[in-house]
């Protein structure tokens, strides 16, 4: 038996049958049962936060916690859909939850406006998943660890203008079930030759096959030696998103904020600064990363967040349902390219 992950055993009423069926057709009533007895939080109410959100109602988790201190301003009616243009000024986690609890009356949704650099560790301690968007690449870290000691399944994401990306961290021994076609074993009898005797793959047929994945922490995974020659060797197929990402963590840490379209001058001549700081430190050539991406990551894009939303919404669920293999650990969305890729770093 694989590990079930909630605190009590759930029970799927009728109601919640219907409201759930196509779901339950898809992954299976187990899986459900097991995403209906998890909380989750998730902190960050911009766009891609709007779209996670959205993703994690919808799939009919137990409880959503949703956590922000920001109030409310033009462009956050712009990027996400959860508050109404009348909420200008208001805290973005209270602005949200009507509009987020009436997407599915099932789910206990709750908005929470504190900081989360505020929340002392037992406070996290309560869900079975934590999403971060927004925050600095410190909180990210501390709050990972601390989950990781106590095998909670952490989520971090971002929107960068056309770029996005997401990690998980699903823990060192993280099990799941996969659907896979099943092989039929020929008979013993058979005289039809060595052909015949081969194990075939019956299409019309599958079976659960019991898998199990290990993940690192988010400090691992940033923080990987480029100076190895394993690294050296893998350098070209690396993403180039993965620095980039360093570059944006960086500008966030040292500024407090994203870049602002508002100060694109002042912003676009920092990040270069940075990106050769940055490269610099991990000893890589500044051409690794060049400067086309600086026009390129300025607020949080819609169509972006709804794609990179998907995906962290999608490994949420699969996580939480134990169902079907979890992306490992980084997914990283280019919307000038229009495509996706995923990638490992840390240790193997």
């Amino acid at each position: 038996m694989i590990d079930m992950i909630e605190k009590e055993d759930p029970v799927i009423s009728e109601e919640e049958a219907a409201q759930y069926d196509r779901q339950i057709r898809l992954w299976g009533l187990d899986a459900q049962k097991r995403l209906r007895g998890s909380r989750v939080l998730l902190a960050g109410l911009g766009g891609l936060g709007a779209e996670v959100a959205k993703n994690l109602i919808l799939a009919g988790v137990k409880g959503l916690t949703l956590l922000d201190h920001e109030q409310v301003s033009e462009e956050s009616c712009r990027a996400q859909f959860l508050v109404p243009v009348t909420a200008q000024g208001q805290n973005r986690a209270k602005a949200s939850l009507e509009r987020a609890q009436n997407l599915n009356p099932m789910v206990e949704v709750h908005a929470d406006p504190d900081r989360i650099e505020d929340k002392p560790d037992d406070f996290f301690l309560q869900f079975d998943a934590v999403c971060l968007t927004g925050c600095s690449r410190d909180l990210m870290i501390r709050v990972d660890q601390l989950c990781s000691k106590h095998k909670i399944k952490v989520f971090c994401g971002d929107v960068y203008g056309y770029y996005g990306y997401m990690f998980c961290n699903l823990g060192q021994a993280h099990n799941y079930v996969e659907e896979k076609p099943k092989v039929v074993k020929p008979s013993g009898e058979s005289n039809d030759g060595p052909e015949a005797k081969k194990a075939k793959v019956d299409p019309n047929e599958t079976t659960m096959v019991k898998k199990t994945a290990s993940f690192c922490t988010l400090k691992e995974a940033l923080e990987v030696d480029w100076t190895s020659e394993k690294a050296k060797a893998g350098l070209k197929r690396t993403p180039v998103d993965y620095f980039l990402l360093q570059v944006l963590l960086k500008f966030r840490t040292d500024k407090g904020r994203d870049p602002d379209p508002q100060s694109f001058p002042e912003d676009s001549q920092l990040l270069r600064q940075i990106r050769d700081d940055v490269l610099e430190s991990l000893s890589l050539n500044s051409d690794l990363l060049s400067d086309d991406f600086i026009s390129y990551c300025f607020s949080e894009m819609s169509p972006v967040c709804a794609v990179v939303g998907g995906v962290l919404g999608q490994e949420v669920v699969k996580a939480l349902s134990q169902r079907d293999a979890p992306h490992r650990n980084f997914f990283f969305f280019d919307g000038r390219k229009g495509n996706g890729v995923v990638d490992y770093f840390g240790p193997n």
